[in-house]
């Protein structure tokens, strides 16, 4: 599925109410966000739209039972 080699979490500063498109085949080259790679796939971006502002960390491993969000699933891939 993903093609990426850095499979860390990217912190992202977000605003309350502003849409993000999380990139969950794994092959966007703007990550987390999407960039329209998946069009070969059958996957789909994830809206995220935050009810705070302030940080938060975005899933890079695509494996998180947290989607977008890291929840420690890169470090047991």
């Amino acid at each position: 599925m993903s093609e990426l080699t850095n499979k860390q979490p990217i912190a992202i500063n977000v605003e309350a109410g502003q849409e993000y498109w999380w990139c969950a085949c794994g092959k966007s080259k703007t990550q987390p966000f999407c960039d329209g790679s998946h069009k070969e796939t059958s996957l789909s971006p994830l809206k995220y739209t935050p009810m705070t502002s302030g940080m938060v960390w975005f899933c890079v491993c695509k494996q998180t039972g947290n989607q977008p969000l890291c929840d420690g699933s890169h470090s047991k891939t």
